[in-house]
């Protein structure tokens, strides 16, 4: 129970931050949420029931294709994981923008799920590199 308090805790820190550098114009693709800390607290367990359950799943049945593009797939299996964490959180209310995603899932939203899948990990990766569980 510990360990998923934390991991939340540091999910909505790395989602706060995504947010914070995509408004300041660090990053090329806009990343919004609605709900304050609340928000921020519920789409981190969305995010993490999303990458505990679903992920593991679709990661196990792209492994041919991983291994023929040499792990690059899993760049957009970790954007298309952000993208239904985007998509629960907007049907119950707590929105998540990724790029122009919900409502429009363009070529130029897909980019932007992949660059913040990417921040998100690195963001997330450094605060567990201070934090231990």
């Amino acid at each position: 129970m510990k360990g998923f308090i934390i991991g939340t805790i540091v999910t909505a820190i790395a989602f706060y931050i995504l947010v914070f550098l995509s408004q300041s114009g660090t990053l090329p693709f806009k990343f919004d949420y609605s709900g304050g800390i609340v928000g921020l607290a519920v789409i981190s367990v969305i995010f993490g029931v999303i990458n505990g359950l679903i992920g593991p799943i679709v990661k196990t049945l792209a492994l041919p294709i991983t291994f023929l593009t040499m792990g690059l797939v899993g760049f957009v299996i970790n954007a298309v994981l952000l993208l239904a964490t985007a998509f629960v959180s907007d049907k119950i209310g707590f929105t998540l923008k990724v790029g122009d995603y919900p409502p429009d899932l363009t070529a130029d939203t897909l980019i932007a799920a992949i660059i913040g899948a990417v921040v998100l990990s690195l963001i997330s990766t450094a605060i567990r590199l201070v934090v231990r569980d």
